[in-house]
């Protein structure tokens, strides 16, 4: 995904300005060709939510039959990430010999560790024929202790995550667990991913967390009075309940957990480290990275 750093706009200069809302991000947006990605984290004033240390939305796009997504394979360091399908699909391969098709409402967990190498490419049936992509990819900092693991990848089909309703609200626990449901999905420190899809008047008190933020990737609500737009994050005063209301046909993403210490980020490398950045991109701009089986004619040099 893009490099982009998001824009970042106070919601007031007072305390609790807006009603449990401290911040309001507006995303940075960079056209790649065919499609536009934005970036909401990380920020200028606004670095992660809880573990969370990188938000992208992209799309929605549409591409002709011949067309596609190639994301070149490229490193990553103690962090995990997490890819999640609205539209479209991906070819995920990685250095450990990962080689998965993500399709809508599946997550891709791919665990950099010590070290990994992915792409992510438009599948070659999919590439034949008209097609769409929409998705949010985020990164999760790992907990110090975890941040050299074995890097590690786990594929979750869309009917293995939990889903209910709440006063008609669709909801889906993504990771960690609210609402009385638990997420399969693997986690490392406390985390918080929840989608819920709400119908134009419909209501939806948000669970609580150490951090939090909600994100709208369709749609406008609005908490006492205050509107939340489409494709802006607001991140959330955790000492207080918080309920929106959907004045249109809305889709939010909730992020949230535990918070972690200091994360540093260079290009695609996330640690606690700056020196272990370094040796990353000595390691990749020497070629010491493990290559990815099928997919090693090509790669993303060091900017």
């Amino acid at each position: 995904m893009s490099d982009l750093l998001a824009q970042t706009n106070d919601c007031e200069s007072e305390q609790n300005p807006c009603d449990g809302i401290s911040l309001v991000l507006k995303p940075g947006v960079k056209d790649l060709g065919g499609f536009s990605v934005r970036r909401t984290l990380p920020s200028r004033l606004q670095r992660k939510v809880g573990p969370w240390i990188f938000f992208d939305h992209a799309g929605p796009a549409h591409f002709a039959a011949g067309e596609g997504i190639d994301v070149r394979p490229h490193p990553h360091i103690n962090l995990a990430t997490v890819t999640y399908m609205f539209e479209g699909q991906f070819l995920h391969r990685d250095s450990i010999g990962s080689v998965q098709v993500i399709k809508p409402g599946d997550i891709n967990l791919m665990v950099a560790g010590k070290g990994i190498v992915h792409s992510e490419r438009t599948p070659p049936e999919l590439r034949k024929r008209e097609h769409s992509l929409h998705a949010l990819q985020l990164w999760l900092a790992l907990p110090e202790a975890d941040e050299e693991i074995d890097p590690a990848f786990y594929h979750y089909a869309a009917e293995e995550l939990p889903t209910t309703e709440v006063n008609g609200v669709a909801l889906r626990v993504m990771m960690g667990s609210a609402y009385g449901l638990t997420s399969p999905v693997k986690t490392f420190a406390e985390t918080l991913y929840v989608e819920a899809n709400l119908k134009a008047g419909q209501s939806l008190t948000l669970p609580m967390a150490e951090e939090r933020a909600v994100y709208m990737a369709k749609g406008v609500v609005t908490s006492s009075g205050t509107e939340i737009e489409e494709f802006t994050m607001a991140i959330l005063d955790q000492r207080q309940g918080f309920t929106v209301e959907a004045k249109t046909d809305a889709r939010l993403a909730l992020i949230g957990g535990e918070k972690l210490s200091e994360r540093f980020i260079d290009w695609n490398f996330v640690s606690s480290s700056k020196e272990r950045i370094q040796q990353a991109r000595e390691d990749w701009k020497e070629g010491r990275f493990h290559k990815v089986p099928e997919d090693d004619e090509e790669f993303i040099p060091l900017p």
